[in-house]
C-alpha cells in the first residue's frame, strides 16, 4: 500500500469510527440537525483527529475483506460508545415517562422536535430542560473527549473486544434504569401518598365520584412535583458525567 493509499485509508477508518459515534450519540444524531451539518461536523472531526493521532496504517496490500473488516470494527465501537451515552443520557426522559404514567398521561403522545418520534409531554419537556443545561455547561464537550479517547485506548484496525463493550453497554442500561427510578422516586412517593389520601375519602364518602375528583388532583400533583424536580435534573448533570468515567470502556 503506497503512502497516499495509507493516508486515506486512515481517514476512512476514522471517519467510520466517528460516523457511527454521531449516528446514534444524542446532540448530534438528533433528527432536526440537517444532514449538511452532520456530513460537515464528520469531515471536520476526522480531518481533526487523523491530525491528532496520526493513525498507523499497515503498509502491506489488504484484500476487499480485510478492508472490509477493519471498517467493521471502527463501525462496531463507534456505535458502543454511542449507545452507551444514549442510555445514560435517557434517564431524565425516562424518570419523567415514569411520572406521566401516575399522572394519567399513558395515552398523551406529542412529536418530540429533537427525535422526530412520538413522544409524552412530560418526559419531552424535562428531557429538553436537561439538554439546555448539558449544553450550557459545555457538556458536548465530553463527547468530543470520549471519541478522542477511544482512539488512544482502541487503536485503529484493532479487533474489538465484544465483551468489554457488550459489559458496558449492559450495565450503562442497568444505570439508566436504577437511575430514573432513583429521580422518580419523590414522585413516586407523592402519588402513593395521594392514592391513600383518596382510598380514605372513598371509605368515607361513598357516594362521592373518587375517579373525576383523582384526575385533576393527580394532573396537578404531577404539574407541582415536575416543577420541584427541576433542581435535580440540575445534579444529574454532573453524575452523567461521573457514571460516563465510571462505565466508558476506555
Amino acid at each position: 500500500m503506497d503512502p497516499l493509499s495509507q493516508k486515506i485509508f486512515g481517514l476512512m477508518l476514522i471517519m467510520t469510527r466517528i460516523s457511527a459515534f454521531v449516528l446514534i450519540v444524542p446532540v448530534f444524531s438528533w433528527k432536526n440537525v440537517p444532514v449538511r451539518v452532520k456530513a460537515s461536523m464528520i469531515l471536520l472531526l476526522t480531518i481533526m483527529f487523523y491530525a491528532a493521532k496520526t493513525p498507523n496504517v499497515p503498509a502491506v496490500e489488504l484484500s476487499v475483506i480485510q478492508i472490509t473488516l477493519l471498517m467493521g470494527f471502527e463501525a462496531t465501537y463507534g456505535l458502543a460508545l454511542g449507545l452507551l451515552l444514549a442510555l445514560l443520557f435517557a434517564v431524565i426522559k425516562t424518570s419523567g415517562i415514569i411520572a406521566e404514567r401516575q399522572m394519567g398521561f399513558a395515552v398523551a403522545h406529542v412529536i418530540d422536535p429533537l427525535t422526530g418520534q412520538r413522544g409524552q409531554p412530560v418526559g419531552t419537556l424535562m428531557e429538553m430542560i436537561f439538554i439546555i443545561i448539558f449544553l450550557s455547561a459545555n457538556g458536548h464537550h465530553l463527547f468530543m473527549l470520549v471519541i478522542s479517547q477511544s482512539f488512544d485506548s482502541y487503536a485503529l484496525g484493532t479487533m474489538p473486544d465484544i465483551t468489554t463493550l457488550a459489559t458496558a453497554v449492559t450495565e450503562a442500561g442497568s444505570v439508566m434504569l436504577v437511575a430514573a427510578l432513583r429521580l422518580a422516586a419523590p414522585l413516586l412517593t407523592a402519588f402513593l401518598l395521594l392514592m391513600i389520601v383518596l382510598a380514605v375519602l372513598a371509605r368515607l364518602a361513598p357516594e362521592m365520584n373518587i375517579l373525576f375528583i383523582s384526575l385533576p388532583m393527580r394532573v396537578g400533583l404531577g404539574i407541582t412535583m415536575a416543577m420541584i424536580f427541576i433542581p435535580f435534573i440540575q445534579g444529574y448533570v454532573s453524575e452523567f458525567t461521573q457514571w460516563m468515567n465510571k462505565l466508558l470502556p476506555l
